[in-house]
């Protein structure tokens, strides 16, 4: 689950403070697109679902969250 690819849809959090796009590290958003290799759109909304901002981010400084339990067997 860990190297779990990112998918569009996909709900995540940012690793990395960005006070100029007026995120900061722990911000949830959803992926909207798929740019490119390791690079997403992603949508950062405030709790009303208003759009706090909206660019392109490196999945580096990403971390894919999950609504549900799944065990990994070890």
């Amino acid at each position: 689950m860990k190297n779990e690819p990112i998918k569009i849809f996909d709900t995540v959090a940012l690793l990395k403070d960005l006070p100029l796009k007026m995120v900061v590290f722990g911000q949830v958003g959803t992926v909207v697109e798929i740019l490119g290799d390791g690079i997403f759109e992603v949508e950062f909304a405030d709790n009303s679902g208003e759009t706090i901002a909206e660019f392109a981010v490196d999945s580096k400084d990403l971390m894919l969250l999950h609504h549900k339990l799944e065990l990994v067997e070890k």
